[in-house]
């Protein structure tokens, strides 16, 4: 492997940090600095991604016990705790790098005119969480990865807690905040005691200390074959901490919360990319790591997610502030994300591949949408909206754009996502897909509501002071951050090809993963009654 390759993944992480520390420093000297610098790293690290992409090595031999990663980097770190820092990138976590760079691109466009106060600081907090979830998409120590899990959670408390919505009061912003950071704080304590008792276990059953990703898959398959209640308790504790972050109900309460406070850019990094990083976590560790008990949780994942999908969508149509439903939508969809998971065929894997890009996309432009609404109506209050359909041309054709991929039209990514998910889960659970497919009509609902309420019918008498003169449609930044969301979007619904060509190796082997592979046991079972044998 070439060196060039191993350098580019420290790279990946560390050019938003530096771009972020970079900011801070410049903020007293020039506050439209930190803007260009920060959009300048989001760049760099997006055209990383794709050298990457265009090196290759995504590929994949069915029998194999560990994934192939196209690109390895590694340095010891805590010795003595067999703690590296260990970055790898396959087909999964190299789409999901490109989507965090490229909404990190977004983020600070949309951004550029909204936030005046502290630009520096913002930029540093925006582009430090950025770093973190590239980290978590890229480590495969288990320690390395928690600490970036951890770490992208403070930069985005900060985000809702000084540059939250400006028509809520300091009160407001800090609750929210703190509730996004409790919520996600007890999870990840959660899922530490599941990621300690699966080296605790490695080390009972090998007398070696390691946070390997290599190593914990191992001792995770076997705990999964011979000591099923075990291996059932340490996929729970992992199951819950990252069904928080996605969120599961009955644990989403701090979303909408959190959605409606936080400025643009950070709802674009929360429903962009955040709770993708929980999706990922599941396909990546509890998945290959627990297939029997992640099988004998199914029923109950799924039923869960049915749930979320109709409360979701039942909670949104309730709405009249825009940003919050527009959070529900999310809860909504990430319904379909756990039916995909627990279905557990390649056919579901792509199709929810398919999905995080998609809903990464055009939830992301939705969010940017109502930051530029607000911008000109000085409200989210769709009841105090309406009729602005003739004054403002582009945010109207946008806005319908994007609620049409939303809903699921085809043609878009999110069609082609929902569409290979269900077809692929209804063999395994057809009563559960037809009731999932059954909730897109509520989804064609809220999404109507939302149209019609903002662009259609006449202004409201408590907002006729902002249509005495011709409101200002969208602007050519405006413009081109959407049209960027356009283009992913009609290239996901028209030929997807080109991204499930690429996660098709790493999908196909967390799918085959759930065939328990006799050798891991063998060699397991050789461990245990030969402890000088030594897992690599």
């Amino acid at each position: 492997m070439e060196i060039s390759n191993n350098l580019i993944l420290p790279a990946l992480i560390l050019v938003p940090f530096i771009a972020g520390f970079i900011c801070w420093l410049v903020d007293k000297v020039d506050n439209h600095m930190p803007r260009y610098i920060a959009l300048i790293g989001m760049v760099i690290t997006f055209i990383l991604t794709l050298v990457l992409w265009n090196q290759g090595g995504f590929s994949y031999t069915l029998g194999q016990a560990v994934p192939t990663w196209a690109a390895q980097f590694q340095l010891p770190w805590i010795t003595s705790l067999g703690i590296d820092i260990h970055l790898a990138i396959d087909g999964l976590s190299i789409l999901m790098v490109g989507l965090t760079a490229l909404l990190g691109i977004l983020a600070v466009g949309c951004s550029w005119g909204e936030i005046q106060k502290n630009v520096g600081f913002f930029h540093l907090n925006l582009l430090w969480s950025l770093g973190g979830v590239i980290g978590v998409f890229v480590a495969i120590d288990m320690f390395l990865f928690f600490f970036f899990w951890e770490m992208m959670l403070v930069p985005i408390y900060f985000l809702i807690a000084i540059w939250g919505h400006r028509g809520s009061e300091n009160k407001s912003r800090n609750y929210a905040a703190t509730k996004f950071f409790i919520y996600t704080q007890v999870a990840g304590l959660i899922m530490l005691i599941g990621i300690l008792g699966l080296v605790i276990a490695g080390f009972d059953l090998t007398n070696k200390i390691s946070f390997s990703y290599d190593h914990l898959l191992h001792v995770a398959n076997f705990l999964d074959e011979k000591y099923p209640t075990i291996a059932y308790a340490f996929m729970v504790c992992l199951f819950i901490g990252f069904a928080v972050k996605l969120p599961v109900f009955p644990l989403h309460g701090w979303l909408p919360d959190a959605h409606a406070q936080a400025p643009t850019a950070g709802s674009v990094d929360l429903a962009g990319i955040l709770i993708k990083t929980a999706a990922y976590g599941l396909l990546r560790f509890v998945m290959p790591f627990f297939p029997a008990a992640s099988a004998q949780f199914a029923d109950i994942a799924i039923i869960l997610g049915l749930i979320g999908i109709f409360y979701g969508a039942w909670c949104a149509f309730q709405q009249t502030d825009m940003k919050r439903l527009l959070a529900y939508t999310s809860i909504s969809h990430m319904g379909f994300v756990v039916l995909a998971l627990y279905a557990g065929n390649i056919l579901t894997f792509q199709g929810l591949m398919i999905m995080m890009l998609a809903h990464g996309l055009s939830s992301a432009a939705l969010f940017i949408m109502s930051g530029q609404v607000y911008e000109r109506l000085h409200t989210r209050d769709m009841r105090l909206m309406g009729g602005i359909r003739g004054q403002l041309p582009y945010l109207s054709f946008f806005l319908m754009f994007f609620i049409a991929a939303l809903v699921g039209i085809p043609g878009l990514g999110n069609f082609i996502g929902e569409f290979l998910i269900l077809m692929g889960s209804f063999s395994a659970y057809p009563v559960f897909t037809i009731l999932a497919a059954i909730s897109l009509v509520f989804a064609g609902l809220y999404g109507l509501i939302l149209i019609h309420r903002t662009l259609f019918g006449t202004p409201n008498e408590e907002q006729k002071q902002h249509y005495a003169s011709p409101l200002k449609d969208l602007s050519a930044r405006e413009i081109s951050l959407l049209m960027i969301c356009v283009i992913g979007l009609v290239w996901l619904g028209i030929y997807p090809q080109t991204f499930l060509d690429i996660s098709h190796s790493s999908m196909a082997w967390i799918a085959n993963s759930y065939m328990p592979v006799q050798e891991v046991v063998d060699t397991m079972q050789q461990v245990v009654t030969q402890p000088n044998v030594e897992i690599q």
